[in-house]
């Protein structure tokens, strides 16, 4: 299998370069690790619909997300936030008053984030796309590279994007020659953004929460969960409340005891109601081999400073580029900084091919 470029990774980043390379008549393969697109954008289905187990927000000033929202006619919401807040000490006991909804301000998507990874992958070809097949290595050839795959297929390709977190590249990917020792380090220096978080959705059929004045903000230094949203559909039901699990990767290993902890939590918040979900969804990306390496199961506590390291600029020449969000400059990280990434590798591929021209 032979094409112009290879992009390593199915996620925001991944797609929105497949995007832009199919607009400017670019031959590319993505390939996909896992065996649906999307990255680190999960979208759980449950009463009808679909719940964001990965990033849920963005917000204003960022024109890429924007852009692309208009583009595919879909459509965007205020994260609900009227109402009182509730607050758990270390004893369990609750407070509920007025205060600072800390995502006030922030916006979700209709039909959860995955409704933008669906759209992405719907304008590509599907020909090009490729899912369930990881890249095990990758060996400079020639002017370009060639990437075996996990069943064994190889394809060759002038220039490789690796659009995956750079610690994930490092961990899973072997490379030949051997990438240089400070390159190597700066991957696996760079922290992967939420991949220590687990975050759990509860389901229910009514917002009971609303109905009692609460907006289904609050903050606990009991746990397990320690920061609690409203996560219902703009309109209509079922309604749900998430929660980010506070406590360490090791000490949530154990299902059935956090989702008992979880419910309890719920009830000492919000109520009896709370403590009976419909559903309770759950994901743990610490544990995602996909996203996390044993690195990422030490949680961060402040947002990194991202781009692209020295080390990593160059690196096999004009064969071998970084495209995930960790290395963008300005919004590394966010949903916005995977778009600026593939258009900052889409930009530099473009430079690429005007050098090469005669």
């Amino acid at each position: 299998m032979d094409t112009d470029i290879l992009i390593v990774g199915g996620g925001l980043a991944g797609l929105r370069l497949a995007d832009l390379l199919q607009a400017a008549g670019r031959s590319f393969r993505l390939v996909e690790a896992r065996e649906r697109f999307g990255g680190r954008v999960l979208g759980a289905p449950s009463g009808g619909a679909r719940f964001d187990l990965g990033p849920s927000w963005f917000w204003p000033g960022q024109p890429r997300i924007a852009a692309l929202i208009d583009r595919f006619g879909l459509r965007r919401f205020d994260q609900f936030a009227s109402g009182a807040l509730a607050y758990e000490d270390e004893s369990g006991q609750v407070q509920h008053g007025r205060g600072f909804a800390s995502m006030e301000g922030s916006w979700r998507l209709e039909g959860g984030l995955s409704a933008l990874t669906d759209a992405l992958a719907g304008a590509v070809p599907a020909d090009s796309l490729h899912t369930g097949n990881a890249v095990a290595a990758l060996a400079r050839s020639g002017d370009g590279a060639e990437a075996t795959l996990a069943d064994g297929t190889v394809v060759r390709a002038r220039h490789v994007v690796l659009a995956l977190p750079p610690r994930v590249a490092a961990a899973r990917i072997a490379f030949d020659p051997a990438l240089p020792a400070p390159a190597t380090a700066a991957m696996r220096a760079v922290p992967t953004w939420m991949a220590g978080q687990a975050k759990a959705v509860a389901v229910f059929e009514r917002a009971f929460w609303r109905e009692a004045g609460l907006s289904g903000d609050a903050s606990s230094r009991r746990g397990p969960m320690v920061e609690i949203h409203d996560a219902s559909p703009a309109r209509g039901g079922p309604f749900a409340l998430f929660g980010f699990i506070g406590v360490p990767p090791a000490a949530r290993m154990d299902e059935a005891a956090l989702r008992a902890a979880i419910t309890a939590q719920l009830g000492r918040l919000f109520g009896e109601e709370g403590a009976r979900p419909a559903h309770l969804l759950l994901k743990d990306w610490a544990f995602d081999p996909c996203t996390a390496t044993d690195e990422d199961r030490r949680p961060l506590h402040a947002h990194p400073r991202y781009g692209l390291p020295p080390a990593l600029d160059g690196v096999w020449g004009d064969t071998l580029l970084f495209g995930g969000t960790e290395v963008a400059s300005r919004f590394g990280g966010y949903i916005e900084g995977a778009f600026e990434a593939a258009e900052d590798a889409a930009t530099r591929l473009a430079a690429t091919r005007e050098r090469a021209r005669p």
